[in-house]
């Protein structure tokens, strides 16, 4: 579960390159000396696996130096939350593990290895939400939209114009010809398709929030109050996620991957 040596480096040459401002609550040489000791508390957790009280107590030093590079030190980073959800799952707090794998995958959902901790952590939950049977076959159908990356699918779409716009030339200055018309439709269907992927899932990330249960167990009711009934027989367990709906004071309207709505206390989740 730990990440690769590069992508440490690469935080690690980040803070070296981080400008000074004033707004920062952390200073180059504090970020840094916060990274080396969070990595270094990972490691030695990792060699004290054995005792787990000690290895608690180092993991959660991580976890703190970590968090503190993220929220005083403003560093939002992939491979800054992939290592914090690493600590958390190794730590067995699976609903931050997931809520932080999430953050990681939001700023770059191309990472074959944040994608990979993430499908691990989330056959760990005990909660097992179906997804509808039509969400799954549009799943398949349109792998290309939910699968590839907003950056990626942007830079197919330059490709494919470009190639387009090149074969449209050739049939103008040398008249029309099979392979050039071909070329042309098909780059031209995949820019128009991937351009459309790419508008809606603009508007999707725009429009909808996303969270993570975080807490060990949470009884989800029918209503904003303890008074309104439960809405399952079991209560949702860490690392259930949903979309947001609602808030109201205390409580959030969520629904779950099987289109399910329900309310939580808002202290039972966090979102991403």
């Amino acid at each position: 579960m730990t990440r690769k040596a590069a992508v440490n480096i690469f935080i690690g040459l980040l803070f070296f390159a981080l400008p000074s401002v004033a707004q920062a609550e952390l200073s180059k040489d504090e970020m840094r000396s916060l990274f080396a000791q969070a990595n270094e508390a990972f490691r030695q957790a990792n060699a004290e696996r054995t005792d787990s009280t000690k290895a608690d107590r180092l993991y959660e030093e991580a976890i703190l130096a970590y968090e503190k590079l993220i929220d005083q030190g403003r560093i939002k980073n992939a491979g800054l939350y992939y290592n914090l959800a690493n600590t958390y799952f190794l730590k067995g707090d699976l609903g931050r593990a997931i809520l932080n794998y999430r953050r990681a995958e939001k700023l770059d959902a191309a990472d074959a290895n944040i994608r990979k901790n993430l499908d691990f952590a989330r056959s760990r939950r005990l909660d097992k939400v179906q997804v509808k049977t039509q969400k799954r076959v549009l799943h398949t159908l349109f792998f290309w939209h939910y699968d590839f990356s907003l950056k990626t699918k942007f830079a197919l779409t330059c490709i494919f114009f470009a190639v387009c716009c090149i074969a449209l030339t050739v049939i103008v200055w040398f008249g029309r010809s099979p392979a050039a018309i071909t070329a042309a439709v098909i780059t031209g269907l995949l820019t128009l398709c991937l351009l459309i992927s790419v508008t809606v899932q603009t508007k999707t990330q725009a429009d909808t929030i996303c969270g993570v249960i975080t807490t060990d167990e949470v009884i989800a009711r029918q209503g904003d109050g303890q008074n309104y009934a439960p809405s399952f027989k079991e209560p949702l367990h860490a690392g259930t996620e949903f979309d947001l709906l609602e808030r109201r004071t205390g409580w959030l309207h969520i629904k779950l991957a099987d289109d399910t709505d329900t309310w939580i206390p808002n202290h039972s989740a966090d979102l991403i």
